[in-house]
């Protein structure tokens, strides 16, 4: 069945590749594989062994995201670095809107064995005051209205809850404090991808992480014809091909 008639529902993945470097791809807040997984698949035909992990709480009930934290989200991707690195010698991880900021996390605890970053409108800041109430909010408010998919194309597939859970929300702010303490841990070479028109995280998220991590390696590539999920939209093919390209520069199949 295609990724597409799956939707949020679709479940992780590994494409089996090259033995020598992987790709771990970790989604958005409320999101799922469905997210990235034309991405993945497009890195896996250049030869590369990709996994997609799915975060706790997430591509089921919207419900259970408010039984979850950040610290839960974070282990499964501790968990899935390592059950890639069984397969694989060194790894890359590809992270989108959230799973950027944890991507980030990973990389700045295991320099040792993150070979590249590839970070797609990753989420480490927001001075929205919504946010900010969350702490507040939870307490009486189990999700915020229902938004639309941020994709600039016509009749996008579903990829993730179009509710909020609030309690989730307060537990991303968290996670964005924490991250805060890391990075300057964060070495690896990074590429990252900004939408000139996200109507989901500020342009001073991405600003945030190209001016605190102390990648000697840093690049940003703008996508002007897209929306916050990016990988769906109408810019995939360039985000595919320059991930490829940083890839093959910084985590090479065979080097």
């Amino acid at each position: 069945m295609p990724d597409s008639e799956q939707g949020y529902r679709l479940p992780p993945f590994i494409i089996k590749g090259s033995r020598d470097v992987g790709v771990l791809f970790v989604h958005g807040f409320t999101g799922s594989p469905a997210s990235v997984a034309p991405w993945a698949r497009a890195v896996a035909a250049a030869g590369y062994t990709v996994s997609v992990i799915r975060l706790p709480g997430h591509g089921d009930d919207w419900r259970a995201m408010n039984v979850n934290s950040w610290r839960d989200w974070y282990r499964e991707v501790d968990r899935g670095a390592r059950e890639l690195l069984e397969e694989v010698s060194d790894i890359a991880l590809a992270g989108f809107s959230m799973g950027g900021a944890l991507a980030l996390r990973y990389a700045a605890i295991h320099p040792e064995h993150v070979k590249a970053l590839l970070l797609l409108n990753p989420s480490v800041y927001d001075p929205r005051p919504v946010l900010k109430l969350t702490s507040i909010t939870r307490f009486f408010m189990r999700t915020l209205p229902p938004s639309g998919s941020d994709i600039a194309k016509p009749h996008p597939p579903i990829h993730g809850y179009r509710e909020t859970p609030v309690n989730a929300l307060h537990s991303l702010r968290k996670l964005w404090r924490d991250l805060s303490k890391h990075f300057q841990d964060v070495t690896a070479p990074t590429l990252l991808f900004r939408s000139v028109q996200d109507h989901v995280v500020p342009a001073a998220s991405s600003e945030l992480v190209l001016k605190s991590i102390l990648s000697t390696t840093k690049c940003e590539v703008l996508l002007e014809n897209s929306y916050h999920v990016a990988a769906l939209d109408y810019d995939a093919p360039l985000l595919e091909s320059k991930s490829i390209e940083f890839l093959r520069e910084f985590a090479r199949v065979g080097s």
